[in-house]
């Protein structure tokens, strides 16, 4: 289970920018490597165990560096809905994509997930 929470979450944060160093940036929430296994009974680790078990310095830097390289916006960053080409002239696309928008309404904005932070591509 915790290797499918690691794989998945990496997964999200290198499609969401905004989030990629923010939360992996800290070497806890994202480590890179383990030097022991992952404990198999609940209570069976302590301090010590769990120091010995993250990576070293040196690991740690690559991976910082790696999140840190890897949450800049690229040269050609497309923002969600902008569309650099008109494809849309029914009224349909034009009312989801206005139906999109609707997070600035809210009381209490969530921007994780804002239009503006997320590229309008499948590529990294």
């Amino acid at each position: 289970m915790l290797m499918d929470f690691s794989t998945i979450h990496l997964h999200l944060l290198s499609s969401f920018v905004a989030l990629s160093y923010d939360f992996g940036g800290w070497m806890p929430n994202n480590p890179f490597s383990l030097q022991q296994a992952p404990p198999t009974t609940k209570g069976g680790s302590d301090e010590s165990t769990i120091l010995k078990t993250l990576p070293d310095v040196n690991i740690t830097v690559q991976g910082m560096s790696t999140s840190w390289v890897l949450s800049r916006r690229s040269a050609d960053y497309v923002p969600l809905r902008v569309y650099p080409e008109e494809r849309f002239s029914e009224a349909v696309p034009w009312r989801l994509i206005e139906s999109i928008r609707k997070n600035s309404k809210l009381k209490l904005p969530y921007p994780c997930l804002c239009p503006e932070d997320v590229e309008n591509s499948v590529a990294i």
